[in-house]
């Protein structure tokens, strides 16, 4: 079995998320409580109590997954099973870029709260409230997405932000242009295309001002190579050389997610099982639709962390 770990993103968020992590492994908690040093705020109460609406804010839900997935990371390593030793690769869903890096070693915990944070904000005030948009195109593809976008845009921003399985595609860009884009995707045959209840529109050149925010804040963050090579969404490819992390990471906020390319990447090049490591189970479903021959397993509760564990101790001993 030959695994690679995957980091949620945005969305995945939900009130609860952690607790029972941090209340059974004591690393697990200290996880959020190096996060809510780091930002100098009890972002593990949010997580944990809500309200929702407060947790959903970019800035409070970015560094608040990563913590998530630190911890699971954390209660996995009290279980014996270390990423080095575990993963062949590792990706995250924009920014489960930065837990995936954090998890894999490259940028520190506290490092990467205060860069989400940055993140978030930044991306929340690239745009003013109400000129930006994001819309699923359920049903089309890369591809005929990529028409609608060149066929909507009449002169503003609109560019395809996510492409995450096949027929789930999202684009983001000025507001009238997505508006355009969900009506010329609906003549094409996009099965229900819909605005996203999102903040800004992210992943779009829109974000220009909040690339050049983050690649400001990456400069003065100490970045290593991670244990093992990252796959990074820009590029739906491996990177482990710190410098190149720091360009793709700026060039990330205004990229596109090519999450179906990175999976696929990873299955052609051995990868059988994705292990989700944090909130949710987002990424596990879109790894099962993008290749039916992949196992997906979500690591988020205390149960999944010691059935994981003991599937991998498991293997290891068939392998010897």
């Amino acid at each position: 079995m030959t695994i690679a770990f995957t980091f949620p993103g945005q969305g995945s968020q939900s009130v609860g998320m952690g607790r029972e992590l941090a209340d059974a492994y004591p690393a697990a908690a200290a996880v959020f409580e190096e996060v809510d040093e780091a930002l100098g705020e009890k972002l593990s109460a949010i997580a944990w109590d809500g309200p929702i609406e407060t947790l959903t804010l970019t800035a409070n839900a970015q560094p608040a997954l990563m913590a998530v997935s630190l911890a699971a990371m954390r209660a996995l390593e009290a279980e014996g099973i270390s990423l080095a030793d575990t993963a062949a690769l590792v990706a995250g869903h924009s920014l489960g870029e930065y837990s995936a890096l954090a998890a894999a070693g490259a940028v520190s915990v506290a490092d990467a709260a205060r860069l989400l944070r940055q993140r978030g904000l930044a991306m929340q005030d690239a745009v003013p409230v109400g000129e930006g948009a994001m819309a699923a195109l359920l049903g089309l593809d890369r591809e005929a997405a990529e028409a609608v976008v060149a066929d909507a845009a009449e002169g503003d921003v609109l560019a395809v932000a996510n492409d995450n399985a096949p027929g789930q595609v999202v684009v983001s860009g000025h507001k009238a242009a997505v508006e355009r884009a969900i009506e010329i995707a609906k003549e094409r045959g996009a099965k229900r295309p819909m605005l996203l209840p999102v903040s800004a529109p992210f992943h779009c050149p829109l974000m220009a001002p909040a690339a050049d925010v983050m690649a400001d804040a990456l400069k003065s963050v100490s970045l290593r190579a991670p244990v093992v090579p990252v796959v990074a969404n820009v590029l739906a490819a491996p990177i482990s050389e710190p410098d190149e992390i720091r360009a793709r990471l700026v060039e990330q906020v205004t990229g596109s997610v090519r999450w179906r390319e990175s999976v696929e990447w990873m299955a052609a090049n051995g990868v059988d099982c994705v292990a989700e490591i944090g909130s949710g189970k987002v990424l596990t479903g879109l790894a099962k639709r993008i290749d039916r021959s992949l196992e997906g397993i979500a690591v988020n509760t205390p149960d999944d962390v010691r059935t994981f564990a003991e599937r991998v101790r498991s293997q290891s001993e068939k392998g010897a």
